[in-house]
């Protein structure tokens, strides 16, 4: 679905559902180098159960026109202008790493439009580390290859996320390249992290949230360890905290246990637990 934000198109995915803002609505908001497809399980899912799903491509990435936004506060302010163009005055806000930082700084802007924040694989700070940086300019390929080592628990996880025969690994390479391959004219590899590395205002934002706060977090997570998030977890005024066995990517590492997590939170009546496939 095609909405006009700042005056471009912003591409979003809605599990194949005809967007109706009567419903709640989560937001889902990726990280550095992914765009909507990331979320495919979890918003696929919940599309079919009582809910709108925006999964949105960041401006400048993908299929969404636009200025890649070089800040957090840049990026949240988006998420807020999407919300108005989507005639949505409430929304859950869900969002992966970077996606994390711009979900909180959007519910400690506009905290009475967010009806509950999902951090997954969050950290403040979010640092990252000097070589890395430059590496995602002058090597983005050895960087991109570095990140998803680094991202994931095992490089070859039980096949649960897409099926039989799925490669996890290399399918986040490929999707990583695609997104790099997709904005000619600004390195979103480099944007984004400089973005995460530069956001200070975390523990700020944290204080003015009035939301429930859901932390997702993976037990061997080499970005963003599950003690970095520590700060946040106790300035939260109504946290909850899970920690899934996974890496980084619980999108798709542990799939299930993590659509069961955020479906309870959301508390929607039509869940039902993801049975065998």
């Amino acid at each position: 679905m095609i909405f006009t934000v700042n005056g471009v198109q912003t591409y979003c995915y809605t599990g194949g559902k005809v967007f109706d803002a009567a419903k709640p609505t989560a937001i889902f908001i990726h990280g550095v180098l992914n765009d909507h497809s990331v979320w495919i399980l979890q918003t696929r899912y919940l599309a079919n159960h009582g809910w709108n799903v925006l999964a949105v491509d960041l401006p400048g990435h993908c299929r969404s026109a636009g200025e890649p936004p070089s800040s957090v506060e840049d990026a949240a302010d988006f998420v807020l202008a999407l919300m108005d163009a989507a005639g949505l005055a409430q929304a859950a806000l869900i969002g992966h790493s970077f996606g994390s930082l711009i979900a909180l700084e959007a519910a400690s802007k506009a905290p009475q439009r967010v009806s509950q924040l999902v951090l997954v694989g969050v950290a403040f700070p979010m640092r990252v580390s000097p070589a890395l940086l430059q590496a995602s300019v002058t090597e983005p390929m050895k960087a991109l290859k570095m990140v998803n080592v680094l991202s994931r628990a095992t490089l070859a996880p039980p096949p649960s996320a897409l099926g039989p025969g799925t490669w996890v690994y290399g399918a986040s390479m490929a999707l990583g390249r695609r997104v790099l391959a997709s904005n000619s004219k600004v390195n979103v590899f480099y944007t984004g992290f400089k973005a995460c590395d530069s956001y200070q205002n975390g523990l700020q934002a944290m204080a003015r949230v009035t939301c429930p706060v859901l932390f997702i977090l993976g037990k061997v997570d080499q970005m963003t360890p599950p003690k970095a998030a520590q700060a946040l977890i106790q300035l939260a005024k109504e946290a909850q905290v899970v920690y899934l066995t996974g890496g980084h990517h619980q999108m798709n590492e542990t799939p299930e246990e993590m659509l069961a997590t955020l479906h309870a939170f959301l508390k929607t009546d039509q869940y039902t637990a993801p049975g065998p496939h």
